[in-house]
């Protein structure tokens, strides 16, 4: 098999890793599998932590190790990059709808939006009925990067992965 088709196995393995907090999601669709490429006789596979401290970045790590193991690539090496820094403007309108469908509520702002950065108060959509009409529980839920919400037409609550 040529060099191309290798390095086009290796991102297509990768890029169906899932997400350990967000199993629905890839590290691909989550923006956290930012480059793979070869120099020299090395596979380079860059990520990026969705923030500092992330605690799934070990869990990445160890995914990324055991696939490169399964395609019996022995020479890589696996750089966790924090320059830029992960936003969730790099998450897919799949992605997003994905996040939707599993019941968290997408972000709904970019990060070039100083009131979603600001923290400023902000309806959040209900994932299961559409419902604007909702209140912020927790601004922390299972994980830093997601608040919990309630939704005051269906009654039911959510997580909103927010806009970092």
């Amino acid at each position: 098999m040529g060099l191309m088709n290798d390095l086009e196995n290796i991102k297509n393995a990768l890029s169906v890793i899932p997400d350990p907090e967000i199993p629905v999601l890839t590290i691909k669709e989550l923006g956290v599998l930012r480059q793979v490429k070869k120099e020299a006789d090395t596979i380079i596979i860059t990520i990026t932590p969705t923030y500092s401290g992330c605690p799934a970045m070990d869990r990445f790590q160890t995914d990324i190790k055991k696939e490169m193991a399964t395609l019996n690539v022995k020479k890589y090496k696996i750089i966790t990059q924090y320059d830029p820094a992960w936003t969730t403007d790099w998450l897919s309108l799949a992605a997003k709808k994905k996040l939707k469908k599993y019941g968290i509520a997408p972000p709904e702002h970019k990060t070039t939006d100083k009131n979603a950065i600001l923290g400023a108060p902000k309806k959040v959509t209900c994932p299961r009925c559409d419902s604007k009409e909702t209140n912020l529980v927790s601004p922390f839920s299972s994980t830093a990067c997601k608040a919990m919400y309630a939704c005051k037409e269906c009654y039911e609550p959510f997580e909103y992965f927010k806009c970092l």
